[in-house]
């Protein structure tokens, strides 16, 4: 059963368009926190994939991260919603970067 902090920040990545991505720190920041590594521990716990995206979030510098499905269908997912992702790193990241 999810946290009450791990709740919110299910509900605030919903936010996040489907051609778009977030990273780790928007999200902690964006529920008025600085624990980035607890948002990634929320994302590998994500009970309501694909609802909750955590497929979109990625790392401060355009790196994919880590899936629990994998990298692979981490980067797949992305490409279906119009992320392309190169050698590990999502490009135009800066365009595709959602902040909240």
């Amino acid at each position: 059963m999810p946290t009450v902090f791990e709740e919110k920040i299910y509900l605030t990545l919903r936010k996040v368009p489907r051609d778009k991505v977030t990273t780790y720190g928007e999200l902690a920041r964006a529920v008025g926190t600085r624990a980035y590594r607890a948002v990634g521990n929320a994302m590998n716990k994500n009970p309501y994939a694909p609802a909750v995206p955590c497929h979109r979030v990625v790392c401060s510098d355009g790196r994919i991260g880590g899936f629990r499905s994998g990298v692979d269908k981490k980067i797949s997912l992305l490409k279906k919603e119009g992320v392309q992702v190169k050698k590990g790193f999502v490009l135009d990241f800066e365009k595709k970067l959602f902040r909240f």
